[in-house]
């Protein structure tokens, strides 16, 4: 049974399309079984559903009000270059609100019902082995992963908003009384999960370097140092999932495929650029593209 597993990574999920593109479309490979985690959690049933024009055209044109209806950042252009700050007027109405985070995500909520349909649910399930999707129990401190199959649409859709809901800076959900949140904060790339599900050959796509040699800049106040250092502390949870999951296909003898970005894509995963997600959904084609046809000539 192969499986395509996707981690969490933000807009990077841009790259995870392009290399899933090749992967379905051009090398023909048809999976039984999806998994992913955060923004994987996004792509793997439109992926299931064999939707991967769709796919492209909701990454690709997707900006910051599709994704935040409280925005926690300001996006400037200067040039060439994008530049993010915080919105401190957004965050501090947060607070005088009561609220527990910086910013809300319920726009991403109402965009994933939109993009994903009754009818695609219904297809998965009539088709596929499985797909699953990541979130952490932050009130008793497990992670868990959500089976299409043992869901309704409406509900299935609800988790995969929570897999993506990336605390404090998105919206923090609620669930038969436990607290939820972006999946990513227990597992970031569920490898051994899905050879746990019977996988015999998996394709994992890691949206990091495999080799992280760039100086990352930390934030100059603290709200962004906060998002420096959240990003720190997942990079370690990913590296170790990582490592679980080499082990895990070592010891069943499963085949484990590994596609990482050939370099650091962004230092904020969480603004969402039209250009720059355009670009990294090429060169996530080009770089499946090119490690495939240089393990062919090897």
């Amino acid at each position: 049974m192969k499986a395509l597993v996707i981690s969490g990574g933000g807009s990077k999920g841009a790259f995870a399309g392009g290399v899933a593109e090749y992967l379905i479309k051009d090398l023909g490979r048809n999976y039984d079984l999806f998994l992913g985690t955060s923004t994987g959690s996004l792509l793997v049933p439109h992926l299931a559903a064999n939707n991967v024009n769709k796919l492209y055209g909701i990454f690709t044109n997707v900006q910051q009000n599709d994704i935040f209806s409280v925005s926690p950042f300001i996006q400037r252009q200067k040039g060439d270059r994008e530049y993010v700050s915080i919105d401190f007027v957004n965050s501090l109405w947060q607070f005088v609100r009561m609220k527990r985070t910086f910013g809300e995500s319920k726009s991403l909520r109402r965009n994933i019902k939109r993009n994903l349909t009754r009818e695609e649910f219904d297809k998965i399930r009539a088709t596929k082995e499985d797909v699953v999707v990541t979130v952490s129990n932050l009130s008793m401190n497990r992670v868990e992963y959500k089976s299409i199959n043992e869901f309704s649409y409406e509900e299935f859709c609800n988790w995969i908003w929570i897999s993506c809901n990336y605390i404090p800076f998105m919206s923090l959900a609620k669930v038969d009384g436990y607290e939820y949140a972006d999946g990513g904060l227990g597992c970031v790339i569920p490898i051994r999960e899905a050879i746990q599900r019977g996988a015999t050959e998996v394709d994992a796509i890691v949206l990091e370097s495999e080799n992280m040699s760039k100086q990352k800049v930390l934030g100059k106040n603290p709200f962004s140092l906060m998002l420096s250092l959240f990003g720190h502390l997942l990079d370690q949870v990913e590296k170790n999932d990582i490592m679980i999951g080499k082990l895990a296909a070592k010891n069943r003898g499963v085949k484990l495929n590994m596609y990482y970005t050939p370099t650091s894509l962004t230092e904020n995963s969480l603004i969402f650029s039209k250009r720059l997600m355009t670009k990294w959904w090429s060169q996530g084609y080009e770089y499946a593209k090119n490690k495939h046809e240089d393990q062919v000539l090897e």
